[in-house]
């Protein structure tokens, strides 16, 4: 039996480096798939036809849900309207998320409102991540060691949404009056689809996941879900990585050879406005392999003004040297979470009554304008964005309106 035409996922996703880890799943299986930057118009589409996997980046992971509620619906309703299966909700495999910022139980609600589905499945574990969820509750590596989800060392602490609660239904239920139940890996192959949808009222499922043969199971239980009346997915792309193995094991689809490595460049560019540890440590090693790290003065840029223009300026010229001295320049916001100028930028958002998530979005953004000034003044065509928030706004500095997956890198890393 095969798999029927058309696209079968349509997905959309939280956060921009999220969004294109999916695309690159299906892809990397031979389904080829295409992530827009927005909504994309008709004739935008026309370049992308017999699209295997859809899907659209936001930036809702960093937004209220007042924004949420304007934006989504639309997005979800061009998705829908693809006739693909599996509407997936795409958000991070460590469920960064909290009633105020990025609600994941928000944009269900949305979705829903498009997509009818019987029972709400919630895959957010993807073991060749290292993220794992066994009984309910989600753990994430950090290094050699694995830590439940609120002992984590980075996501405990994060600056936005820290979670200091593992048990993702107790999670999700502070986020959403949909009933929130879940599947441990105990009951995974003795479970019947028709066990996991009620008459009375929809319910979210989060499903356990602890090793990579449990994958097709649990594509099976999801892509038998959509066979019916279609299906709404929520999870990171550990929802793809089960749908595919379930496609293989049932013989839909060939075991694709190992995706091309990217080739390598003789130089490139990169910028990164991430706090968190694991950042900071990259951004060492990068120093060390050989990149000129160079740090934007977030507070003068989050001033504005003539101020602002001036960070970008100092920040896009030193850039410049370092290309044309045959460095390659990282240029960041922040070195880690005990960052002395994140006290400054602190400053200057309360002098100036501003909320962090605005700060946020201005200093993505001018990642995004110094990126695009290095881009036009150079022949550089390899450019890195590190942090998922930041990847949001950079990009849409770039004028760009669609990616495809042309070569794999490291996992979870686009």
């Amino acid at each position: 039996m095969t798999l029927p035409d058309g696209p079968l996922v349509a997905f959309l996703g939280d956060d921009f480096t999220g969004s294109a880890a999916t695309m690159e799943v299906l892809t990397f299986a031979g389904l080829p798939s295409v992530l827009y930057l927005t909504t994309p118009t008709p004739e935008q589409t026309k370049r992308f036809v017999n699209m295997r996997g859809i899907g659209i980046a936001t930036t809702a992971r960093s937004q209220k849900p007042e924004w949420m509620a304007e934006h989504l619906p639309k997005q979800f309703a061009y998705l829908h309207e693809t006739k693909a299966p599996i509407l997936h909700y795409k958000i991070c495999s460590t469920l960064d998320s909290a009633p105020h910022t990025g609600s994941i139980g928000k944009a269900v609600e949305l979705a829903l409102l498009v997509r009818k589905s019987e029972w709400v499945s919630c895959l957010v574990a993807a073991p060749p991540l290292r993220r794992y969820q066994a009984f309910g509750h989600l753990f994430a590596a950090a290094g050699s060691d694995v830590y439940r989800l609120d002992r984590h060392p980075v996501m405990a602490v994060h600056p936005v949404t820290p979670m200091n609660e593992a048990d993702v239904a107790a999670h999700l239920r502070t986020q959403t009056n949909i009933p929130v139940s879940k599947l441990t890996f105990d009951k995974l192959f003795d479970v019947k689809l028709e066990d996991l949808s009620t008459e009375d009222e929809v319910e979210i499922i989060t499903l356990d996941f602890t090793h990579m043969d449990q994958a097709a199971r649990l594509g099976g239980l999801i892509w038998d879900a959509a066979q019916k009346t279609g299906h709404l997915a929520i999870g990171s792309q550990g929802v793809e990585y089960a749908l595919v193995a379930h496609w293989q094991a049932e013989g839909k689809i060939p075991i694709a050879p190992s995706p091309p490595a990217i080739h390598a460049v003789e130089q490139v560019v990169a910028v990164s406005g991430s706090a968190s540890a694991i950042t900071a440590t990259q951004i060492t090693q990068a120093e060390a392999d050989g990149f000129e790290v160079i740090q934007l003065d977030t507070a003068a840029l989050i001033e504005g003004g003539a101020a602002a223009d001036a960070a970008k300026s100092t920040a896009i010229n030193a850039g410049l040297a370092a290309i044309k001295s045959k460095r390659d320049p990282l240029i960041c916001s922040v070195r880690g979470p005990d960052d002395l100028s994140i006290a400054s930028v602190g400053d200057v958002i309360s002098r100036k009554g501003l909320s962090q998530h605005w700060a946020n979005g201005l200093i993505g953004a001018g990642l995004g304008d110094i990126l695009r000034s290095i881009i036009s003044q150079t022949n550089l065509r390899r450019v890195i964005i590190a942090g998922g928030d930041t990847s949001g706004h950079a990009i849409a500095k770039l004028e760009l309106f669609a990616l495809t997956a042309i070569g794999a890198g490291s996992a979870g890393a686009s």
